[in-house]
């Protein structure tokens, strides 16, 4: 439908092409006015107006976007295509292949759960740094990557043939996000329908929550769920209110010294305080005239750690520059401009900015070296205070502890040292993040090679490594001629892939990890990455700072955080004269000419020429036949049980009643608290499992590894080995409380015992619950356990819409009131008001064991009639296949 009449043609070369024209809207809508995203999300709506999930009444109210009104518009976003990586990828492709069997069982046609759109799957969290400091390192964690996830690349090579629109990047080649910003993302794309040719914005959901990075080239795309994206692939728009925009205003441009990472930090840290959940984030200002492509990407990356859906940057110059280096098409170039400048899309210095809901204004020039931590991305740290920083936090530690405030016990490890807190055991150049931006690269690995002539070296406690995001970094580093003296501080290539970041920063050497363990330790990892949440990067690191590459080779080169390494030396030359920082740290002049000079379309060319080949050991994989999954004995894919015993139509909403506590914690618990992804302990429920399954320790991989296995991830849910849950007071890990046997166990032990009394289960939080990564098996998990309804101060929008789509209701407490308020201890029984007629509030009963009764209201944050049509089928996958084979079988 074309109820606006903005359908027209654009010329671009010898080519025409169909475009909705925004400008051709009706001048009464100021169209001109509004923000670049909401401009990308009303011509998503024009084209894919259809007089029923998108009307015309649709169109207009996102149309007349108030920036100073509440949301209050529907917005039914439709992407042109989805992006996956593996750890999510797989679980998404085990849903999609348990679709298919519930399809036939319905009597439907299984061919029908098939991706709509573009798919594009990056094998890039599986490889681990078991290696390290040596040039055999990558040939080695690669040799292992493969022999321990084979089972789960032959299920995805199954994937791979049976469905169509689907494409997997095979492992070893980079990151998802990287490859998405160098080699997937298009700005515009081109199809071809009935013999013409349309050219729309390129636009994506992925299942990470750092798909943002592709908002630094322009392209709006944010990270949800594997539910949400599993719906979007099946042609199910992703339901959503039209966001406030804050704008953020760059001017000037940074200082000398200054790094994309500082930068980056000091926008977390601005946008955390200012409040942007659930909201978009769009930079403007002619600071932008200052930044590269790469420091776009690098802010816009870290969307999820600021709280924003998305932190987008408009077209301009520097779009073109990065496409052009980043070797695209000339003809998609050209379209690019051609297509930005029609809609209205096109920055120039100067422009007039769009009409925001809220404004923040930085100057590049005020920029300071930083990192962030020791457990949160938005607590940032100037250099100069990161000692006195961590001694306080040293100090906290060591008050709510037994732990010895003294030197650790006598380790080996090439040469004896007394481990101490404070000590850094990892340092990690890894990341998408960090390692697309060639400045922060060329840095590092003009640090190494200065503090090399010096005669420095890397402490020998530090686990070294070098893990770049895609396979252009080394290409120009050696071109750069730096490769060398990385490796001789010891960071050598331990893989292409999300390593460190994720958790898969491997063993540290025992003499270490003993030393930590025996004295109670407090040290540190210091890492080029996006996240440092408690238990993620090492269970036994309990401090993590994240830092700009530069400034991790020179933590690896201080050794330790209790050391102020703005003033004082690195250590000594050949002379016995004391090396500072300032005297290793390159000039911004020094990077930008080892850029121009290294840096190249043809190097990009080249190193994405055969992207989707993959290895010899990855073509050499046998592929499953069949357009249904034969599911095999696999401690890595199970068929899940989210469909037994599915009808045609859904169940009426049964009421919640005499529901126990299972979990009771307090803000900013993160979905790595709730569904770690690193490693597996052999005493937890998860490690026994595996046990039980005759898989030995050594196999355990990761739990990110086994999220195709229901039995795994559901033990363990809440497994994280730093979560304080205060129905177990005085323990940390995956402790509860049973209810009324007062008996401290394991919380899937506890849920195991429920579910045989038929009792259903809440979870009682605080703030910002579910904040982190888009991690499904977050809302998967809980609802296994058997958790009906979360009760929260606050959520992360990501983990929010999973718990729906995932059938779990997610309840938020009243303006003022809090578990804390209403004196809620967790030992009470719950019984919730009825949900039928799709209540905004309810009300919910809590009765303690000496049988008082304690009534209040809560807001039912099911916000769309969408969701709620999810809620009711039990989930969003449930409601999918319904819907399908209804079609099917009619």
């Amino acid at each position: 439908m074309n109820s606006f009449n903005t359908l027209s043609d654009l010329s671009v070369g010898d080519r025409s092409y169909r475009i909705h024209l925004l400008p051709s809207m009706p001048a009464e809508y100021k169209v001109e006015r509004l923000p670049y995203s909401i401009k990308i999300l009303l011509e998503n709506l024009l084209r894919r107006e259809d007089g029923y999930s998108i009307t015309k009444d649709d169109i207009a109210a996102l149309a007349q976007w108030n920036a100073s009104a509440q949301p209050s518009a529907q917005v039914a976003f439709t992407p042109a295509r989805v992006v996956l990586q593996d750890f999510t990828g797989v679980p998404v492709v085990v849903d999609l292949a348990a679709m298919r069997d519930a399809m036939m069982n319905l009597g439907g046609d299984p061919k029908l759960i098939n991706p709509l759109e573009p798919v594009d799957l990056v094998i890039d969290h599986s490889v681990m740094v078991d290696y390290f400091g040596d040039n055999n390192a990558l040939a080695r964690n690669t040799q292992i990557e493969f022999e321990r996830n084979e089972e789960r690349y032959k299920f995805l090579r199954w994937g791979q043939k049976a469905f169509s629109n689907f494409r997997v990047v095979p492992p070893g080649t980079g990151i998802v996000h990287q490859v998405n910003l160098e080699y997937l993302g298009q700005v515009v794309m081109q199809k071809e329908i009935d013999g013409e040719w349309f050219a729309y914005p390129d636009t994506l959901v992925g299942t990470d929550s750092h798909t943002t990075m592709i908002n630094g080239l322009g392209i709006l795309g944010w990270g949800v769920g594997g539910i949400e994206a599993e719906a979007a692939m099946l042609g199910q728009p992703v339901s959503m209110l039209a966001p406030e925009v804050v704008g953020f205003e760059l001017t000037g441009k940074l200082a000398e010294g200054a790094t994309a990472t500082d930068l980056v930090l000091t926008v977390t840290q601005m946008l955390r305080k200012r409040g942007v959940v659930g909201k978009f984030v769009e930079f403007y200002g002619d600071g932008l005239d200052h930044l590269p492509l790469a420091d776009r990407a690098t802010i816009a990356n870290m969307a999820p750690e600021y709280g924003a859906t998305c932190g987008i940057f408009p077209v301009d110059k520097e779009t073109l520059a990065y496409l052009k280096l980043s070797g695209r098409e000339e003809s998609l170039i050209k379209l690019v401009e051609t297509y930005a400048k029609a809609q209205g899309l096109w920055r120039e210095t100067g422009s007039i900015p769009a009409e925001y809901s809220d404004t923040l204004t930085l100057d590049l020039g005020s920029v300071i070296p930083s990192l962030a931590g020791p457990k949160r991305p938005q607590d940032r740290v100037a250099l100069s205070d990161a000692k006195t920083s961590f001694e306080s936090t040293l100090q906290d530690y060591l008050d709510l502890s037994s732990a010895p405030d003294s030197k650790g016990r006598q380790e080996g490890n090439g040469d004896a040292h007394q481990l101490q807190h404070g000590d850094v055991v990892i340092a990690a150049i890894t990341s998408c993040t960090n390692t697309s931006n060639p400045a922060v690269m060329l840095a590092a690995g003009l640090v190494a090679r200065n503090a090399r002539q010096r005669g420095l070296t890397v402490k020998p406690w530090v686990k070294t490594s070098l893990a770049p995001g895609s396979q252009v970094v080394p290409a120009y580093l050696k071109a750069a001629e730096l490769m060398d003296d990385l490796e001789a501080l010891g960071f050598n290539l331990v893989g292409f892939g999300c390593t460190t970041c994720i958790g898969n920063s491997g063993p540290l050497p025992e003499p270490i990890q003993n030393a930590i363990r025996k004295d109670k330790l407090m040290v540190a990892s210091v890492l080029s990455g996006n996240r440092n949440f408690e238990g993620r990067i090492h269970p036994e690191v309990r401090a993590n700072y994240l830092a700009s590459p530069p400034l991790v080779v020179a933590y690896a080169l201080a050794g330790s955080m209790r050391m102020d390494i703005y003033k004082d030396p690195l250590g000594q030359n050949k002379n016995g004269e004391d090396v500072y920082l300032k005297d290793i740290w390159p000039s911004q002049k020094e990077v930008a000419d080892l850029i121009a000079a290294t840096v190249s379309s043809e190097r990009y060319r080249s190193q994405y020429a055969d992207v989707f080949a993959g290895t010899d050991a990855w073509r050499a994989l046998p592929v499953p036949e069949g357009k249904t999954y034969d599911w095999p004995d696999s401690s890595y894919i199970k068929k899940p049980p989210f469909f037994s015993g599915m009808t045609l139509s859904p169940p009426p909403l049964p009421k919640i009643g005499q529901a126990r506590a299972l979990v009771k914690v307090g803000d900013s618990i993160t979905t790595d608290h709730i569904s770690p992804a690193g490693s597996i302990a052999p005493d937890s429920p998860a490690g026994k499992y595996l046990l039980e399954c005759g898989v030995e320790q050594r196999d355990f991989n990761s739990l990110g590894s086994r999220r195709g296995n229901h039995e795994v991830m559901m033990r363990g849910t809440f497994a994280n080995v730093r979560l304080r849950n205060q129905l177990a007071p005085g323990t940390e890990g995956g402790w509860t409380t049973h209810w009324p046997s007062g008996d401290v166990i394991s919380i899937f032990d506890a849920a195991s015992r429920y579910r045989e009394e038929e009792t259903p289960l809440i979870v009682i939080a605080g703030k910002e619950y579910g904040s982190g990564s888009s991690r499904d098996w977050a809302a998967k998990g809980v609802s296994l356990l058997g958790v009906r309804a979360v009760l929260a101060e606050s959520y992360e929008r990501i983990h929010r819409s999973n718990l729906v789509g995932f059938g779990v209701l997610p309840l938020q407490f009243m303006d003022g009131e809090s578990a804390q308020t209403l004196e809620l201890d967790g030992e009470e029984t719950y019984t919730f008001s009825s949900l039928e007629n799709s209540p905004k509030a309810i009300t919910v009963t809590a009765v303690n064991k000496e049988g008082d009764k304690k009534t209040f209201d809560m807001v039912v944050r099911i916000d769309t009639p969408t969701e709620w049509d999810y809620y009711r089928h039990g989930g969003i996958l449930q409601y999918v296949v319904r819907d399908l084979a209804g079609k099917s079988t009619s």
